[in-house]
């Protein structure tokens, strides 16, 4: 079972959820024993009770507090005399994250013991474990699966490895054979998830520290961290960083602390809690101390952990732009702000890292989309748009003055497609182009035409899951001007 694909993983401290990764590397359920020992078994109110007293939250990015959704679960349970089902989400769709796939490859068996909990506090009538199809994670969690019993039935769901995909009400819809999308509308799992029933919904670390707190109890469980938000926290850092690592740190610790010992280069930004985050200065991460409120005092959001040094090498407006780009492309294309809005975003956002003066376009096109969509991807692509471009505004000057910052842009923020064979991107070839604007009809979600009526676009490698979009806008250019090239043909 390879962790190959995962990085590294340390402490800052005495490990906790990763504990004995240095001993064992994957800890099977005799090393998970001898390790992490065993635990007892909860009733629903010592499950509310423990969880309470610990302040544990979701760790997926919203920070929702655990002991509410319980009591919501087991209210709906009585009020439709219904069985509930425990949905342990380890999608982990967003491309900088690696931290739940580090607790699936390493640790298995803590998850489970949370997910086990959890059924049987509530008398669940199954647990589904949601893991995204890119196969990290699978066999050891399969594995681990065969080495015990568990308290009720327990089955593993795969999702698409999309952004979007590992939402929870995407989560629930592809457990239930829909598409794997947000359900466009606000649908409380407590009430109506998985078949069904009321379904208590959280992410594998979430239960990797309810399995942690069960065996230590409140008292030891909150002697790490700090008092409002006791216990550890797992990072994922990477970008400009010389040793990309998951991190285990308690509550409380400097940011810096862990930035250097990633060797992180942080340039003029960090990004934190990942694509739906926030970027802050350099000089504001100096003051920064891991937590929601840490973060919140600068204006950012611990999120599901993510720290991205943007690094001093590469050109900040361009990376930018291609995340944007990609989170346009991630729409599931429920409602309009999403689906042209988003677009139009990210289109702005390349007309300013390409040199154009869009600043207002970008402000506009934000406004348009934020507090509008059937669900969070447009308030979160925005916040990631507006924020870069106050972060970066001595860049934006730089591009805007003609001077550019004279950097390439090097991919430091991730996006799972750049590097998969045969990701192609749009090209025009001018001297043929009449202006016919057929390919903007067939594509809108691509392609839009600019003010003399000519097709603009990304100058980036097209997701996937917009080929078909483009391909068809390509057969349908009467003058033949628009292709689909391979990226690497163009250089």
């Amino acid at each position: 079972m390879s962790t190959a694909q995962v990085p590294p993983v340390t402490a800052i401290g005495v490990p906790r959820i990763t504990a004995g990764y240095d001993e064992y590397g994957r800890l099977d359920l005799q090393a998970h024993q001898e390790v992490h020992g065993g635990f007892a078994a909860l009733t629903s109110g010592e499950l509310i009770g423990l969880t309470d007293r610990i302040e544990l939250r979701g760790r997926g990015g919203a920070g929702f507090p655990y002991a509410r959704k319980v009591r919501a679960v087991i209210d709906s349970c009585k009020r439709q005399d219904l069985p509930p089902v425990i949905v342990v989400n380890a999608t982990e769709g967003e491309p900088p994250s690696w931290k739940d796939k580090a607790i699936l490859t390493r640790s298995p068996h803590l998850i489970l013991d949370g997910a086990a909990l959890a059924a049987a506090a509530l008398d669940a009538e199954e647990i589904v474990i949601g893991i995204a199809d890119d196969g990290i994670g699978q066999n050891s969690l399969t594995a681990a699966l065969a080495e015990r019993n568990m308290p009720c039935p327990t089955r593993i769901v795969t999702v698409p490895h999309r952004f979007i995909s590992g939402e929870g009400g995407a989560l629930v819809r592809g457990i239930n054979g829909e598409a794997h999308i947000p359900p466009g509308r606000k649908v409380r799992s407590s009430d109506n998830g998985v078949m069904g029933l009321p379904t208590l919904l959280s992410n594998a670390e979430t239960y990797s520290q309810l399995a942690i707190a069960a065996r230590l109890g409140p008292w030891e469980y909150n002697s790490v961290g700090i008092p409002e938000e006791p216990g550890t926290v797992m990072l994922t850092v990477g970008g400009a960083s010389s040793a990309p690592a998951v991190v285990e740190a308690p509550s409380g610790t400097p940011l810096m602390d862990v930035l250097t010992m990633c060797g992180a280069d942080i340039g003029p930004g960090l990004l934190v809690g990942g694509y739906h985050g926030k970027w802050i200065t350099a000089e504001q991460a100096k003051t920064v101390t891991i937590s929601r409120k840490g973060f919140a005092k600068v204006g950012g959001t611990l999120g599901a952990g993510m720290l991205i040094p943007i690094g001093s090498k590469t050109c900040a407006l361009g990376e930018v732009a291609q995340v944007v780009q990609y989170l346009a492309g991630e729409s599931a294309g429920q409602c309009g702000p999403c689906r042209l809005g988003l677009p139009d975003l990210a289109r702005a956002v390349t007309l300013v890292s390409l040199g154009g003066s869009a600043l207002e376009q970008v402000r506009q096109a934000a406004g348009l989309v934020k507090g509008r969509g059937a669900c969070s991807h447009p308030d979160g692509t925005s916040r990631f748009a507006l924020s870069a471009l106050e972060v970066f505004h001595k860049e934006v000057e730089a591009h805007a003055n003609g001077e550019g910052c004279g950097k390439q842009t090097r991919g430091i923020l991730p996006l799972p497609y750049t590097a998969e064979k045969g990701a192609r991107k749009l090209a025009l070839d001018w001297s043929r182009c009449d202006g016919h604007g057929l390919c903007s009809a067939v594509a809108p979600e691509i392609i839009r035409l600019d003010h003399n009526g000519f097709p603009a676009f990304p100058q980036t490698p097209l997701p996937p899951w917009l080929e078909d979009g483009a391909r068809k806008a390509v057969n349908v250019c009467p003058a033949l001007a628009l292709r689909l090239i391979d990226p690497a043909a163009a250089h």
